[in-house]
């Protein structure tokens, strides 16, 4: 009986850099085994000295089973064109009534095999459960994980990952010496769940160890034999591919031969009916029969009669190109042209346009709305979403910095996928989401409907997130106690006005420091509403697939699946007692008892040594005073019952008059938050949609998303 079932799985692919153990093999025996059970072996790889390229090429066939060099991971496919189809083991955790009964950990120890991101998937099943994946990129350990949550295994759809009983992430790019590891929050008893101790898995190979083509290509070892090319593959490795006419084993000598078109079987010449194919060294010619003209190839000017003067024909045969040439060209782009207009007016009625041009109808004239951009405006803006112009990539999608035409910075947001059933909604809250006129949220200009998924414009906000300010050595302690304590207050201040303050409230729920941004002069910008919801006037909590970030994430909506505003305020707390400590979330480089930032911020106040958990450089005399209570405060916050916290308007003025103390009283300072909330609701309410709404604010995305742990926000 397996209480709670957790699977770990690298799919698809892990890629493989081999380094060169040993002098390379320059070409193998003449007697090499060429198979291992029912797998053909193909050099580079091979099963006995003499045979492989170098070690990690060995294919162990000394059981008849091919396994990969000494890590017993069975080989089921060798394709010379660079992958490996292998099974790859599994964590599990499971336990029966009284104690665990089945515990792996899953390690992938392949020499200088790295894993791609870009088919690659870290896949946790199982109810209550939760697993990591930690290995190296480069000489930085790296370390992520998700959690699943069902009331029943059983009840999982085979074949899907949802996000209910199964959470997925991405693995990072060159990432290596992976190790998968799987946890249970509680030993559960639940039923007798089957499971696959192997998955299959796509391994990437290329050859290392003499650098880039540029490099290799002037080494003795150089692997690429006659009629092939090299090809980049992976950070610092080449493959190598047999030239255009050519087919075989490129790493063999000879192994690239011609290929006869003109007797191949499939026909892959493209000769003029009149025409004969003659063979060539890697390729073919056609030739025109006696009496006609021509290069005697179908795309070409085929084969003609010659009884008319050359002159003549040659005349009537230009003249006919051009005129053919022009037509063509001009069909060919009208078509062109036509279909991509019904493209762009497919996806824009598809993304909801016709809608949001009613919303924006309605609203004209009473506030400033959502622009909507055009699909070249936003491509110019970012040198056609350039890698190097991305500023952030999440869960929900990515973030490219744009110029637009006067040359203002902006962000722009490109989701990952569209949820259809979804698409009014989405269009609603784009609408009042652009009208938010708080200072502390990153505002929305406008979106963009006429490509495949709605990209979204926002402003930019230029000095990065809280979470890169206060969790980097250089510039952690630059940040003085003051400066944070506000951070804090104006944090606090937009979950405030968003829970009360809003014609209908919104809870953000994925309040964390990567989603606070900071300006030139460390003033907050909450961003990153993907994961928010609106909350009708008269409920007080939602039912919703549980979503957040792990570490953040409260803990009673993580048990019962029931949002409020609490969960908001838990989420704050975390954020509290990063500021206060410098310290990550969740970390396996420090201590056991220390891992979980949040028990040990817990601890120490219990047993009375706060201050020595604090940023070093932060705590002086004057400020011990106001710390404390902030720490009371963050205390509060993070109460398991949501009932028992505080709501984020009390949280708000309470930072807010610790802030003020030395200048005013601590009833002046509530006057002045109460006087700013009613300024605020004031403004919003005089922005009339002409549809009797008064909203104010709303969240970006159209799907509701898989919880992503260690997911950066922007």
């Amino acid at each position: 009986m397996c209480l709670r079932l957790v699977l770990v799985q690298l799919l698809l692919l892990i890629v493989a850099n081999a380094a060169l153990t040993t002098t390379q093999l320059a070409q193998p025996k003449l007697d090499c085994l060429k198979k291992c059970g029912d797998l053909e072996i193909k050099f580079p790889f091979g099963t006995e000295e003499g045979c492989f390229l170098n070690e990690d090429f060995f294919i162990n066939c000394s059981l008849s089973k091919p396994l990969l060099r000494r890590s017993n991971i069975l080989v089921t496919d060798i394709n010379i064109e660079g992958q490996l189809q292998v099974q790859s083991f599994v964590s599990r955790n499971c336990y029966n009534e009284t104690h665990k009964i089945k515990n792996s950990t899953a390690r992938f120890r392949m020499g200088q095999f790295t894993i791609s991101e870009a088919q690659n998937k870290f896949t946790v099943i199982g109810c209550d459960s939760y697993g990591y994946i930690k290995g190296k990129i480069g000489e930085k350990n790296y370390s992520a994980g998700c959690i699943s949550s069902c009331e029943r295994l059983v009840d999982v759809t085979n074949g899907s990952c949802s996000g209910f009983g199964c959470c997925q992430i991405d693995i990072p790019k060159d990432m290596k010496r992976i190790t998968v590891k799987a946890y249970s929050f509680e030993r559960h008893k639940n039923q007798s769940v089957h499971y696959n101790k192997t998955v299959p898995t796509t391994v990437d190979w290329a050859i290392t160890g003499q650098g880039k083509c540029e490099e290799a290509i002037n080494n003795q070892s150089f692997a690429c034999k006659e009629h092939s090319d090299c090809h980049p593959s992976g950070a610092e490795g080449y493959l190598c591919k047999c030239k255009d006419g050519y087919r075989g084993n490129p790493y063999l000598s000879n192994g690239c031969q011609d290929i006869h078109e003109c007797s191949d079987q499939q026909g892959n010449y493209k000769c003029h009916r009149q025409a004969k194919c003659v063979e060539t060294e890697g390729s073919y010619r056609c030739e025109c029969p006696k009496g006609y003209n021509g290069d005697g190839e179908i795309d070409g000017t085929g084969c003609t009669s010659n009884q008319l003067p050359v002159t003549m024909i040659s005349l009537g045969v230009g003249l006919s190109f051009v005129m053919l040439l022009v037509i063509s060209s001009s069909i060919y782009f009208m078509f062109k042209k036509r279909r991509l207009i019904k493209l762009k007016e497919k996806f824009f009625q598809q993304n909801g346009g016709l809608l949001l041009q009613q919303q924006l109808s309605k609203r004209s004239g009473t506030c400033d709305t959502a622009r909507i951009f055009n699909a070249e405006e936003l491509k110019k803006a970012t040198n056609n979403f350039d890698e190097k112009r991305i500023i952030g990539r999440g869960g929900y999608g990515t973030v490219y910095k744009g110029f637009l035409i006067d040359n203002n910075p902006v962000a722009i947001k490109k989701s990952k996928i569209v949820d259809q059933s979804q698409i009014e909604q989405f269009i609603n809250e784009v609408t009042v989401l652009s009208q938010i006129n708080h200072r502390n949220v990153v505002k929305l200009l406008g979106c963009c409907l006429e490509t495949e998924v709605p990209l979204l414009v926002y402003e930019y906000v230029n000095n990065g997130t809280l979470f890169e300010h206060i969790h980097n050595n250089d510039n952690a302690p630059t940040i003085p106690w003051e400066t944070r304590l506000r951070i804090a207050a104006e944090t606090a201040g937009v979950l405030s006005y968003l829970h009360s303050a809003a014609a209908t409230p919104i809870i953000h729920r994925d309040v964390k420091s990567t989603n606070i941004l900071l300006d030139d002069n460390f003033t907050a910008k909450v961003s990153d509403f993907g994961a928010s919801k609106l909350v009708p006037m008269d409920v007080t909590q939602l039912s919703t697939m549980v979503q957040g970030t792990l570490g953040y994430l409260d803990p009673e909506y993580l048990h019962t699946s029931q949002l409020t505003e609490k969960s908001d305020v838990y989420s704050f707390g975390v954020v509290l007692v990063e500021l206060m400590t410098g310290k990550k979330v969740l970390s396996f480089d420090r201590p056991e008892k220390e891992r979980s930032l949040i028990m040990y911020f817990l601890f120490s106040l219990k047993e009375g040594f706060l201050f020595e958990i604090l940023e070093n450089g932060i705590v002086n005399d004057d400020n011990k005073e106001h710390m404390r209570e902030v720490a009371m405060l963050a205390r509060r916050c993070l109460r398991v019952k949501g009932e028992e916290r505080p709501t984020m308007k009390e949280v708000a003025m309470e930072l807010e008059g610790l802030r003020r103390m030395d200048k005013h009283s601590w009833d002046n300072a509530q006057v002045n938050i109460e006087e700013t909330e009613q300024l605020l609701s004031e403004k919003s309410y005089n922005c009339n949609y002409g549809d009797g709404s008064n909203s104010t604010a709303a969240y970006e995305s159209m799907t509701d998303h898989a919880l992503v742990a260690f997911d950066g926000g922007r």
